[in-house]
């Protein structure tokens, strides 16, 4: 292994050859038994790291001219987490014979020991209170609750964040 000093001479010639703005490994060819790291290193204890720019690199180059493109978004439901077992709901779309805002049939309304998985989970009122019930139409099949609670309560979160109120 050869021991490179580095002379008075040689840390001159680095010098002007790091001005006149040639790169490392060119600089390490010129001098000679010295490799482009240990330039590298020197230039960097020395501090020298202003250099001579060409006149080239210190232009922009102009930018391609891109015909106008008009490209129509389309939003993709979210799905954050692992998605592998995830199952898909779909809700179906006609409006629920039953229940429309929050009216529950006398007949329909369930105690939650009443509750069954046919049945909508769906909770109506304040729990602290004896009027407290659960809706108890017809449950879609795999879901707690029946079309009309279910198209609430799976919304796609970008309905979400649009019709939520901003707390201030």
């Amino acid at each position: 292994m050869t021991v490179i000093t580095w002379t008075d001479d040689r840390v001159e010639q680095l010098k002007k050859l790091w001005e006149a703005g040639l790169s490392a490994s060119q600089i390490a060819a010129e001098l000679g038994n010295v490799t482009r790291n240990a330039v590298i290193g020197k230039v960097h204890r020395l501090g020298l790291s202003g250099r001579a720019k060409s006149p080239s690199s210190t232009v922009p180059r102009p930018r391609k001219a891109r015909p106008a493109q008009h490209m129509m978004r389309v939003s993709r439901p979210v799905s954050r987490g692992n998605t592998a077992l995830a199952q898909a709901f779909e809700v179906e779309l006609e409006p629920d014979p039953i229940a429309y805002d929050n009216v529950v049939p006398m007949s329909q309304r369930l105690s939650l020991l009443e509750l069954s998985e046919a049945t909508c989970h769906w909770p109506v009122g304040d729990p602290s209170t004896p009027e407290f019930f659960f809706c108890g139409g017809k449950a879609l099949s795999g879901l707690p609750y029946c079309a009309h609670h279910s198209r609430i309560a799976y919304q796609p979160a970008a309905d979400r964040r649009r019709h939520s109120p901003k707390a201030r």
